[in-house]
């Protein structure tokens, strides 16, 4: 709908204030237990023609997921722990926890040990509103500390022990990015710590979702003393959703397309860790793109872990929106060597 300039505004002001005011859904107020049925998922395009292997990347496998609870939605962010357990946060304030299922040859297949807990504020109480509580970034420190980026309300959380994060409140950290830049529902949409023994040396960034400045990059920074704001390089019809750091410091970012129904898609840069640093303007080549010819929904989280046979994985997970529409999905692939010639 096409508005006169002050009324978008107006409308603009409206929904803030409605999200941030108004009561959310029915929110989950205690920790349980919850049972996750799977469709798994073989092959990432089912043309006759495709193979396995898309851009850097090959799909190792992956499934679909359902659950009968009503808060099981909103998945925006991933980290996966050791032993094949996973932490998730949704952008409706809870923690989901549980455990991958493979199959015989390795593949992901399912979930167990599925949990979902409210993300306390600092009161201990769950969140009440929207404003407080669309978690959209989850990064583990280099203490085993969850890391929780929230927008609307712009904020990072820190809670203790990523492992059993569920009783923990939060304490804040200071934003490396002006408050004023961080657009209403666009805001900080990524955080991810770098290994310690790469060019960042430990430190943790964060990501807007589609916050710009007049050049049209998008707004990032690097948290703590010595910190401060970096660009990265946007294209106008791509938003940043996740994003998490290879063993070698390289920044691999999550970018979702939505132009219509029809035409969503998703892609992955890989961003050189050595070129973040306060005030650079940072870019990279894109790993895998991917769009509703293959198996995809809206790509909201992205994390890398070192699989036992020490290769790298990449898993990533949807947002369904809490709609009959879309689905939750879990999606795993396996970076292939010197991928950054893979995809030339």
């Amino acid at each position: 709908m096409n508005l006169p300039r002050r009324g978008a505004r107006a409308a603009i002001i409206l929904t803030a204030f409605l999200l941030l005011a108004a009561p959310s859904a029915p929110v989950l107020q205690r920790a349980e237990d919850i049972a996750v049925a799977a469709r798994p998922i073989p092959r990432f395009d089912t043309s006759p023609a495709a193979g396995k292997r898309f851009g850097g990347l090959d799909y190792v496998g992956g499934f679909s997921y359902t659950s009968r609870s009503p808060f099981l939605e909103g998945v925006s962010s991933i980290r996966m722990l050791k032993g094949d357990r996973f932490l998730a946060v949704t952008d409706t304030g809870l923690w989901f926890a549980g455990r991958i299922e493979r199959d015989e040859k390795g593949a992901p297949v399912g979930m167990s040990e599925a949990h979902l807990s409210p993300i306390l504020g600092p009161g201990g109480q769950p969140p009440r509103r929207k404003g407080e509580a669309d978690a959209e970034g989850l990064g583990i420190d280099n203490n085993g500390d969850a890391l929780v980026s929230f927008e609307i309300n712009h904020r990072i959380a820190v809670y203790r022990d990523a492992l059993n994060p569920f009783a923990s409140t939060p304490r804040f950290l200071p934003l490396p990015i002006p408050r004023k830049e961080l657009r209403f529902n666009a805001g900080l949409e990524t955080i991810a710590t770098a290994p310690a023994n790469s060019p960042l040396k430990g430190r943790t960034i964060t990501v807007s979702e589609a916050s710009v400045d007049e050049n049209g990059d998008l707004f990032a920074g690097i948290l703590g003393p010595g910190g401060g704001v970096f660009k990265i390089r946007r294209d106008p019809i791509w938003s940043a959703t996740d994003g998490a750091f290879l063993p070698d410091g390289d920044f691999l970012l999550l970018e979702r397309r939505f132009q219509g129904y029809t035409r969503v898609g998703m892609r992955i840069r890989r961003i050189d860790g050595r070129s973040i640093r306060p005030g650079a303007v940072v870019d990279g080549p894109v790993l895998m793109e991917a769009t509703l010819a293959q198996e995809i929904d809206n790509m909201e989280g992205l994390d890398t872990y070192r699989a036992p046979d020490g290769s790298i994985r990449l898993v990533l997970v949807s947002d369904d929106n809490s709609s009959f529409f879309q689905r939750n999905l879990f999606l795993e692939f396996k970076l292939v060597e010197n991928a950054a010639a893979a995809i030339q």
